[in-house]
C-alpha cells in the first residue's frame, strides 16, 4: 500500500516592502510533487499601499494560493499526503489551532484556508526556518522587483526608505544576495542573519 503514495511538499512565503504594513505586498510559494517541481507561482497579494497591505497577509495568499492549486487539480485524495512548509510562525500556529486569529484583514484569509483544506484527506502544516525556505521567499521577493520594474512611477515613493550605500557595500562583502529596490529595514535584517551564523531573524 505505501508505494503509491503520493507527497505533495507546498512551501510558501510573502513579504510586504518597502515597509510592513502599509507597503507592496507580494507572495511566492513553490509546489514540489515526491521530490520534483510540480508548480511555482508569484504575484501581488493585494493592493499595493493599502491599508490592507502586510506581511501576515502577503503569507496568508501564498499558503491560499498554493492550497488552491492542490484541490483545483485534485491533489486531495486517500493517497496524497500534503504537508505545508512555511517561517511564518503565526500562520503555521493559527493553522494549527495553536494561536487564535484576531486580526480583522486575516480572518477571512484564515476562514478560506480552512475551507481549502476540509478538501484534503491527509495535510499537515509545518513551521521550518527561513533557511529552508529560500524558493519561495525569492519568488516573493521577484514579484516585489518585477512590480516597482512595471510601476516606474512609485521609485520615487519608496526611494527614502531604500538601503544606503554603505548597506549595499556591506551586503557585497558578506556576498549576501540583494533586490535591486531592498529596503533599509530588509537589509539590516540580512546583513543581522548573515553576521548572527544564519539564525532566523
Amino acid at each position: 500500500m505505501g508505494e503509491n503514495i503520493e507527497n505533495i511538499e507546498v512551501y510558501f512565503d510573502g513579504a510586504c516592502e518597502p515597509v510592513n504594513p502599509g507597503g507592496i505586498a507580494t507572495f511566492g510559494f513553490v509546489i514540489y510533487r515526491n521530490g520534483g517541481i510540480l508548480k511555482e507561482g508569484e504575484g501581488l497579494a493585494c493592493k499595493p499601499f493599502s491599508s490592507y497591505a502586510s506581511n501576515n497577509v502577503a503569507e496568508y495568499t501564498a499558503m491560499l494560493k498554493a492550497l488552491e492549486f492542490v484541490v483545483k487539480n485534485g491533489l486531495c485524495d486517500e493517497h496524497v499526503h500534503v504537508t505545508v512548509k512555511g517561517d511564518s510562525q503565526l500562520t503555521i500556529r493559527q493553522m494549527n489551532g495553536i494561536y487564535a486569529v484576531r486580526a480583522p484583514r486575516i480572518i477571512p484569509l484564515f476562514k478560506r484556508a480552512k475551507e481549502l483544506t476540509k478538501n484534503i484527506k491527509h495535510i499537515r502544516f509545518v513551521w521550518v526556518p527561513r533557511e529552508q525556505n529560500t524558493a519561495a521567499d525569492e519568488l516573493s521577493h521577484q514579484a516585489y522587483t518585477e512590480y516597482v520594474d512595471t510601476h516606474p512611477e512609485i521609485r520615487d515613493k519608496i526611494k527614502s526608505y531604500g538601503a544606503t550605500e554603505k548597506q549595499k557595500a556591506l551586503m557585497d562583502r558578506l556576498k549576501i544576495k540583494y533586490d535591486e529596490y531592498i529596503s533599509k529595514r530588509e537589509a539590516s535584517r540580512l546583513i543581522r542573519r548573515k553576521l548572527g551564523g544564519g539564525r532566523n531573524g
